[in-house]
């Protein structure tokens, strides 16, 4: 079939065309299909009527994370340290397995709206509402603008590229099939498109894959390293001399620059200092949504399991093969420049080595992963467009504008705060040229805050003044660390720690704005009084956490004669056994990770007894489920 020009870019055939458009057809009417049951009220529009099944919802939190920025991302870290650089992002696993084990159905027990409806709940007065309203328009607007630019600059480096578009035309051509889906069937619509998105992205991320390994091979036998590019294969992929330094899954162990930063610390620290959206300690937003949405406790739990097993084990290996065959095809980002000239020099990085591998697809499945990397984007910017219209509605418009709108102005509100959001998150991508800067300012404006998340639940002295401490004080030093030592300014914060060893400054800015928070939030804390009786126990009797950081407040309640413990009076804190299955769950799904890696690498034995502890550690898990005591609603 005679190829379509782009005039500049990859060559596009009718059929290529043709199954691009029928996807954009297929998300559309989707959007379409669910308008009617979203417009009937803001719990529909928002959390979908609150009876969404696990295995839906597990979709599509996969789904959004796999966003058009992560393949990119994923390969920019393997070209630049290896398969172990992607510790900076594996290690939020303990992250999600605690917010399935501990926290998933205090969520959805909770009854809230939007996770900053907690606010409300668990503290009282006007610095419970200061902290609703701020942070409606602090994580839902400017927050979220900013992930969605970042989201939104992959695309742009897609469409450069593949098509030789203009950045405007990028953003036109990407985000108008997700508004009119995000706008008119709200979060059902973007839950039911992330089902069809996520399928269509995890084929094609496979088949990028496969397809990868063969271009290496052509790559390989047009150096003359190998006789045929048909015998090169995987294992030929995996000795090959740009790769063989880049296998090894964890960091050099003898080196601590190494290991330290990609290892240590976000074992150690990352999971529970740092807020991430998507990763946020003790569950939150877009993760929030979905198991507030869901139809109870158990369905909430299940959705979180699945997403984490999903989202670390099943989808990283297909990246890891594109980056590593990528460094075959193109061993140095100058010869990504050299092969596609018309692209702007300022996006040029590893992270663009990805759609570089995507433009050598064959006519037909060239269009299937282009349409996969669309359904990737689409369904990030989809998940991000509703929840943070969801906080500037639920949280800022209703609650401090106008108290008395009715479902239908909500909803028509929705709508519209959905389309802003996305304007201005285009308006933003155009000035963005790297993710990184902005990966870092997000990872340091949570750093130390994490604790918080999850005491607040079990701690009945924490107090709306303890996150207003945090959030001042984090977000003054993360502005400062990102702008004041930036570039070869960051240098000036390295620390000797041995002849061997020198912490780098990033990682100290990491661990300043921890130590920082920490203090700050915990002097705020005890310098302030605590939140009133009637609030602790409103609380405690929809939540019913448990455990001895509420004792002191039960004994009040219970001399006064009020049994605020209901269903949970005289049986056992089941938070023990639930770190023991965060424990077992982390091992389940890195057990699985490295399971596939294993197989990967033709390492057939090891992939054999690390699936075996797998299925033991799934086995433990469904056994326990049952055990684990499921609040009646």
């Amino acid at each position: 079939m005679k190829g379509v020009s782009n005039t500049i870019g990859v060559p596009m055939t009718g059929l290529d065309w043709s199954i691009i458009g029928v996807f954009f057809v297929v998300v559309i009417g989707i959007g379409l299909w669910q308008s009617r049951q979203a417009g009937k009220s803001s719990a529909d529009f928002f959390l979908g009527g609150r009876g969404m099944p696990w295995w839906l919802l597990g979709v599509s939190m996969v789904a959004c994370t796999f966003s058009a920025d992560t393949p990119n991302l994923v390969c920019g870290l393997v070209r630049e340290g290896g398969v172990a650089k992607n510790w900076y992002w594996w290690a939020f696993l303990i992250t999600g397995m605690v917010t399935v084990f501990i926290y998933a159905k205090l969520w959805r027990r909770s009854g809230v709206m939007t996770d900053l409806g907690f606010y409300e709940l668990r503290y009282g007065g006007k610095p419970a509402s200061f902290l609703r309203g701020f942070r409606a328009i602090y994580l839902g607007v400017f927050f979220n603008v900013l992930i969605m630019a970042t989201v939104t600059l992959a695309i742009i480096k897609y469409g450069e590229l593949l098509f030789g578009l203009s950045k405007v035309q990028c953003i036109i051509f990407g985000s108008i099939g997700v508004v009119i889906y995000a706008t008119l069937g709200g979060i059902k619509g973007c839950i039911w498109a992330d089902f069809f998105q996520y399928s269509i992205a995890m084929f094609g991320a496979i088949w990028a894959a496969i397809h990868s390994v063969k271009e290496a091979g052509i790559a390989s036998f047009n150096a003359g390293v190998v006789e045929s590019a048909n015998d090169f294969g995987l294992a030929g992929l995996l000795s090959h001399v740009n790769v063989v330094d880049k296998l090894n899954i964890f960091p050099d162990f003898n080196d601590p620059n190494m290991w330290v930063p990609m290892l240590l610390m976000p074992l150690a620290v990352q999971w529970w200092a740092a807020w991430y959206p998507g990763a946020e300690p003790g569950g939150g937003g877009y993760i929030a949504q979905r198991m507030l949405a869901a139809k109870d406790e158990k369905n909430a739990v299940g959705a979180t399991l699945f997403f984490n097993f999903a989202h670390y084990a099943l989808r990283p290996w297909p990246w890891i093969i594109v980056a590593l065959a990528s460094l075959v095809v193109f061993p140095e980002v100058s010869d990504i420049q050299s092969a596609f000239p018309h692209v702007d020099q300022s996006i040029i990085g590893n992270d663009i080595a990805y759609p570089a591998m995507i433009s050598k697809l064959s006519p037909g499945f060239l269009g299937l992963v282009i349409a996969s990397i669309i359904a990737a984007y689409m369904s990030t910017i989809g998940t991000h467009l509703n929840w943070g219209s969801s906080y500037a509605v639920n949280d800022f418009y209703k609650r401090f504008l106008k108290k008395d709108a009715s479902e239908k102005e909500m909803v028509r509100m929705g709508r519209i705060c959905t389309v802003a959001l996305m304007v201005l998150a285009g308006a933003l991508s155009l000035a963005l040229t790297n993710a990184t800067q902005a990966f870092n300012l997000l990872l340091l404006s949570g750093a130390g805050s994490g604790a918080i998340y999850l005491l607040r639940w079990f701690w009945w002295r924490i107090n709306a003044y303890s996150e207003i401490f945090a959030m001042v004080f984090t977000t003054i030093v993360a502005l400062v660390l990102t702008f004041a030592f930036n570039g070869e300014r960051e240098a000036l914060l390295d620390i000797q720690i041995s002849d061997t060893f020198t912490l780098s400054g990033n990682s100290v800015k990491f661990l300043i704005a921890v130590i920082g928070t920490t203090i700050a939030w915990i002097l705020g804390t005890f310098v302030t009084k605590p939140e009133s009786q009637e609030t602790l126990r409103h609380f405690y009797r929809i939540c019913q956490p448990g455990g001895p950081g509420w004792k002191k407040l039960i004994a009040t309640a219970e001399a006064e004669g009020d049994m605020i413990d209901g269903e949970e009076h005289g049986k056992s804190w089941e938070v023990p056994l639930e770190i023991l299955c965060v424990f077992i769950g982390c091992a389940f799904v890195y057990c699985s990770l490295f399971c596939i890696g294993s197989f990967v690498y033709g390492e057939m034995m090891r992939g054999i007894i690390l699936g075996g502890v797998a299925a033991a550690s799934a086995f433990f898990l469904f056994s326990v489920w049952g055990k684990l005591h499921t609040h009646k609603s």
